[in-house]
């Protein structure tokens, strides 16, 4: 733990010697940021999609493929208020539960809403991903979350 505040610390420092403004988009008062500017990339943190059922904790009915549209479309939000679009992601990472119908993650679900959001006519940028499968999310009924980096490019 000590190292990884010590490392975290050099990284703050190694930022603010090399100019790079960071500028958290977050209230005050949050316990999570929800996005991080560092330099000209936006990092997001983990977005799930919209709950059909909200509360604490909030309740998801719907599949895998429909709860990572959700998800795509909440990040697709969070871009667009900094002037991004999904094709500025760089880098996404993805957390899926498993399916209780199966006891494995619905790779396939995820994969459809993935391709339907990138890599196509409208929307060609891909960016580099990681799919991992985890016990279980902190929602318990979420199946998805996803994590971004996006870049603003210089034109």
């Amino acid at each position: 733990m000590k190292r990884a505040m010590a490392a975290l610390l050099l990284s703050g420092t190694l930022f603010a010697q090399q100019g790079v403004v960071v500028k958290r988009l977050g209230a005050p008062d949050v316990k999570i940021e929800p996005a991080i500017w560092v330099g000209d990339l936006l990092y997001v943190c983990g977005v799930m999609g919209t709950p059909d059922e909200p509360g604490t904790p909030p309740v998801f009915h719907q599949n895998t493929e429909q709860q990572t549209l959700g998800a795509f479309r909440n990040i697709e939000k969070v871009l667009k208020e900094q002037g991004l679009g999904l094709g500025d992601i760089v880098q996404m990472q993805v957390f899926l539960a498993p399916d209780p119908k199966t006891g494995v993650m619905d790779l396939d679900g995820m994969n459809r809403a993935y391709q339907s959001r990138f890599g196509s006519k409208e929307q060609p940028n891909k960016p580099v991903r990681a799919t991992v499968q985890v016990s279980r999310l902190v929602v318990p009924t979420g199946l998805i979350e996803v994590m971004v980096v996006a870049a603003r490019s210089k034109k």
